[in-house]
């Protein structure tokens, strides 16, 4: 009997953890022909999401989790889950029920044709705002312009992963993580699949926009050194730019006597290629930074308590 594992990521879920289970609990009866683990890595709740965990483990057995010591975030807390599951697959699906158990059988049967990674995309967004909308389309556009190589657009972590892709992503063991390029990345047979994305059915989302400018940030420094060629091109431009200019500046003075003029154009000037220059500086500290941060090899998650067969 093949085996099915299920990924849940929670912070702060305490109130839809039981309807959770419940719609977990009708999935694993109606397709009783696998076998199931469904693990919930708790990310440093600070409300009862773990005692509530620990409840249902003790009335079902199938269900176990993951405490790490403090919030690590959900990249780190996906990496756990796929560091600890068991079966010939897992799906990765948000604790908020935004992603609806009941499309997972439809995935399983692309698995069973053949395919690998199926990804499950959004065809449409419940109680979402329409600027994270164009933002998160501008986004996907963006990176699949910069990205060496092809990024899956509009797809999350919504997915179903083969043991073959498993393995692969436990190799990736950088610590400031981009899941959603990783995916692409390791290759496999790729499968896409639209859904209607629920909205939440309790709390608020964890994401602040901080949070997902910074995730944006991450997924173009790590799959691109595009802003690197950028920044090398505009210190060109401009250094070009400012010798045509200087000719100018000395043919007018050599031909019509005119004084050197333009003070506060001057003063622009030195302003503009002085922001120029500071931007360049934080384009190189972004990639530094991320190099220094990898060095120091500090794992990325620590696991305070588990229970898992």
């Amino acid at each position: 009997m093949r085996k099915i594992s299920l990924l849940i990521p929670a912070y702060n879920e305490e109130a839809v953890l039981h309807l959770m289970y419940e719609r977990l609990v009708e999935l694993i009866q109606t397709n009783s022909q696998y076998e199931w683990e469904v693990l919930f890595v708790n990310d440093g709740s600070q409300d009862n999401s773990l005692s509530i965990l620990k409840d249902l483990n003790s009335n079902d057995s199938r269900f176990q989790y993951l405490d790490l010591s403090r919030n690590f975030g959900k990249e780190c807390a996906m990496m756990a889950g796929l560091d600890n599951v068991s079966g010939n697959c897992v799906i990765i699906l948000d604790a908020d029920l935004q992603h609806p158990p009941e499309i997972i059988p439809q995935m399983i049967a692309f698995w069973e044709a053949g395919y690998e990674d199926i990804a499950a995309k959004r065809r449409s967004v419940t109680g979402e705002t329409y600027f994270k909308k164009s933002s998160s389309k501008a986004f996907y556009r963006i990176m699949s312009q910069l990205a060496n190589i092809p990024i899956q657009q509009d797809t999350g972590d919504f997915r179903l992963l083969d043991r073959v892709c498993i393995d692969a992503m436990k190799q990736m063991r950088e610590t400031q993580r981009y899941t959603k390029g990783l995916y692409s990345w390791i290759g496999f047979r790729k499968k896409t699949m639209l859904f209607d994305q629920s909205a939440r059915i309790a709390g608020e989302s964890k994401w602040s926009f901080t949070q997902l400018t910074n995730l944006a940030l991450e997924g173009i420094v790590s799959f691109t050194n595009a802003p690197l060629r950028i920044s090398a091109i505009l210190g060109f431009v401009m250094s070009f730019a400012s010798i045509i200019y200087g000719i100018c500046i000395f043919v007018d003075t050599m031909l019509w006597g005119d004084p050197v003029k333009g003070y506060p154009t001057l003063i622009i000037m030195i302003l503009f290629l002085g922001g120029v220059q500071l931007l360049c500086i934080g384009i190189f500290g972004e990639y530094i930074g991320r190099v220094f941060n990898e060095t120091k090899q500090r794992p990325p998650y620590i696991i305070s308590e588990k229970n898992i067969d």
